[in-house]
């Protein structure tokens, strides 16, 4: 059996990443030759090209863009087992990536974020706060907590604690539009919409086993929960948030939930990894500690 050329795979990558054969090869500390004789190794091998070359650009094949994912994942592969057996003979140092929903972000995982570099000096966290679904593999994250009911993947999910999702309006809006007491009557009111999940339908479960569903339909659309606050307290409209979001809101009386006896389908706080098992230490230990706060802090809610 013939090895791989897995050095050449992983220069391959390397000018994926940087563009350039010039950037690749000042990356990482070899010459532009050796950059280059790699690249032309593979495509021997592998019997195609792997690049479009011109005096100013370079551009991948069709042939490229089909194994630049490959190569790259070999690559970080490598990087991996390299860090792993590093970390087995010293404290966890370095970075690990972090996505998470913005609000969650902000009111949870950085605060979680802050005690665990307390705990592990050595550790840096690169923290990203978004409401958009994002390719962790393609972003290059090693974490990413996720508020969702999850379609398969080939992701890596860990289901750390159910969310409750509530309907909700101002007095004032009820006061003037009344209040719907059937799912089916949203359809009579201006229902905010969530931007990240288009074309979305709500279902609920009534108390009696009655399944229904609801297209929003309103005037608002933002991909931002914490964006619908302002216009629930104008009045001008009806929408769908999860607990961490409402439940203060809803203890001062600005807001009141509503369709209070119908169900929506479970929604959970998962802990998303790429699909490899083979971690560092640094990033196993975050995950662990995530897990474990937010497992104790929904137990709490509930």
């Amino acid at each position: 059996m013939k090895l791989p050329d897995l050095e050449a795979w992983a220069i391959f990558a390397c000018v994926v990443e940087h563009r350039s054969f010039s950037a690749a090869a000042e990356a990482i500390g070899v010459s532009k030759a050796t950059v280059s004789k790699a690249v032309a190794r593979l495509e021997a091998h592998l019997g195609q090209s792997l690049f479009h070359r011109t005096s100013r650009r370079l551009t991948l094949t069709e042939s490229g863009r089909t194994l630049a994912e490959h190569a790259q994942r070999m690559l970080a592969e490598a990087q991996v087992a390299e860090e792993v057996a590093h970390d087995a003979a010293a404290s966890p140092a370095g970075l690990v990536r972090v996505a998470a929903p913005m609000t969650f972000g902000i009111s949870h995982v950085a605060p979680a974020v802050a005690d665990f570099m307390t705990a592990h000096p050595a550790v840096q966290v690169d923290l990203r706060l978004s409401d958009a679904k994002i390719d962790i593999v393609a972003a290059g994250f090693d974490i990413a907590l996720r508020i969702a009911d999850l379609p398969d993947s080939s992701l890596r999910a860990r289901r750390l604690a159910p969310i409750a999702v509530r309907v909700i309006a101002s007095p004032a809006y009820l006061e003037r539009h009344g209040r719907p007491r059937h799912p089916l009557e949203l359809g009579e009111h201006d229902v905010f919409a969530y931007a990240n999940v288009p074309n979305a339908v709500w279902h609920f479960r009534g108390p009696g086993g009655e399944e229904v569903a609801v297209r929003p339909n309103g005037r608002f659309t933002t991909d931002s929960g914490d964006a619908m606050l302002p216009l629930l307290h104008a009045g001008l409209g009806i929408a769908r948030l999860p607990d961490f979001i409402v439940d203060a809101e809803i203890a001062a009386g600005r807001i009141e939930a509503i369709l209070v006896d119908w169900a929506a389908p479970p929604v959970a706080l998962h802990l998303v990894t790429p699909p490899s098992a083979l971690r560092p230490a640094r990033v196993e230990l975050l995950i662990d500690f995530l897990a474990e706060r937010f497992r104790q802090l929904c137990a709490a809610r509930a």
